[in-house]
């Protein structure tokens, strides 16, 4: 028996942690039961931290996890999914193609930055929403060094007023001043339609976001959208145009192309619609995980969110179901009743809410301890030691934020 997992990411790297701890709990074999994990690369991009500086140095290698618990990696990007077939057809990186058959597929492809057709932005813009695009806005920041200093110069639009655009713009100042000496004043401005900042959290951290922003210096443009980018800049919906070296795109992302070859139904975002076991109903030995499913976290009408958070807890059911399945074990219902959102914000500190609600529970230094220690510690692959990372996929403890906070 085979068991498939495409992506490497937090939602595929646990689902292959989970399937081999159940099947490992159950004295099944690799040989008995395989569980293969198809990526470009055996490594972790740390995407939640691609707004930070030095984004190369934000991956972490996880070949030594996957010998270490038996999960065979199998180099190459999956380019279709027949499921009547039930093979994966992969490209490795030197275009060589190959099929792979499979008894249970989990789906765990991620995610992308929304990129709409607007004039400019292919050319002219910027992200920190992949390692490549996070390297270049880097490398383009420490190009501003060699240019005369202007105001152009040290002017950053972001677009995008939500969680990945706040923390972009919150870093930016300090990021800019690193690199072209403490003496400059950036100006950054984060641009949304939205009436406000932060549309998604509410009315409770609003304040504190943007008391923040006055802090930093961070400027906000509501109630209009970028239209048009060039190399000098934006223009926005409204006509302004501002002057900028630097344009960050931000603002919104979608399931990864491949869910589009799952025959079933999917969300406006691009996520197929799963079952509480994380299957793909009506798509028979699929399951779907992370960012590229939309799937019910209770029973009071809440839904995962396209997040880290989410993504590391649903992994690791959709391993452990899609290996009892093969196993004929019982499967584990997902469930995530805990919500926790920790928003960094530069230099002013950061920002920490409990529940759906978003009720504030920490602000400033002591919420960026906590940031901090999310992003260097708890969202990073566990020991390559074999019992350790196995004990560390057990689903029901798997970003378990109830237990912490």
């Amino acid at each position: 028996m085979r068991l498939v997992i495409i992506g490497a990411g937090f939602a595929g790297m646990y689902a292959a942690l989970s399937a081999a701890r159940l099947r490992d709990i159950r004295g099944v074999s690799p040989e008995d039961l395989e569980i293969a994990l198809v990526a470009p690369e055996p490594t972790l991009v740390v995407r939640p931290r691609l707004y930070e500086p030095k984004p190369e140095t934000l991956t972490a290698p996880l070949l030594d996890v996957f010998n270490a618990i038996d999960v065979v990696y199998v180099q190459g990007s999956a380019e279709a999914v027949d499921t009547k077939a039930r093979t994966v057809q992969i490209v490795t990186n030197k275009d060589a193609r190959k099929t792979l058959p499979y008894d249970r597929l989990v789906v765990a492809t991620g995610s992308r930055l929304f990129r709409p057709n607007l004039p400019g932005l292919a050319e002219h813009g910027f992200s920190v929403d992949s390692l490549a695009d996070a390297v270049a806005l880097d490398r383009h920041l420490h190009g501003l060094a060699k240019q005369p200093q202007s105001a152009v110069r040290n002017t950053v639009v972001v677009a995008g007023g939500g969680f990945t655009g706040i923390e972009a713009a919150t870093e930016m100042p300090s990021r800019l001043r690193a690199i072209l000496g403490n003496d400059v004043k950036p100006r950054v401005i984060i641009v949304d339609r939205g009436a406000a900042i932060a549309p998604d959290m509410g009315a409770g951290p609003r304040p504190i976001i943007e008391d923040a922003m006055r802090k930093l210096g961070v400027e906000g443009r509501f109630g209009a959208g970028v239209a048009e980018v060039s190399k000098s800049g934006v223009t926005l919906s409204n006509g302004e145009h501002i002057e900028a070296a630097t344009v960050i795109w931000a603002a919104g992302i979608r399931a990864a192309p491949l869910t589009a070859q799952i025959p079933a139904e999917r969300d406006n975002f691009g996520r197929l619609l799963v079952d509480r076991d994380l299957r793909v109903p009506g798509v028979a030995d699929v399951f779907a995980t992370g960012d590229a499913a939309r799937a019910a976290c209770d029973d009071a009408g809440n839904y995962a969110l396209m997040s880290c958070q989410h993504a590391t807890r649903m992994g690791a059911f959709a391993g452990n179901n899609a290996a009892a399945e093969l196993l004929g074990v019982p499967t584990k219902p997902y469930h995530q009743k805990g919500y926790v959102t920790c928003l960094d914000l530069g230099e002013a500190g950061a920002l920490f809410t409990r529940g759906w609600e978003r009720e504030v529970t920490m602000v400033g230094d002591v919420a960026k301890k906590t940031k901090q220690e999310i992003n260097t510690v708890w969202i990073y692959p566990p020991q390559a030691e074999r019992a350790a990372a196995l004990a560390s996929a057990d689903p029901e403890r798997v970003t378990d934020v109830s237990a912490f906070f």
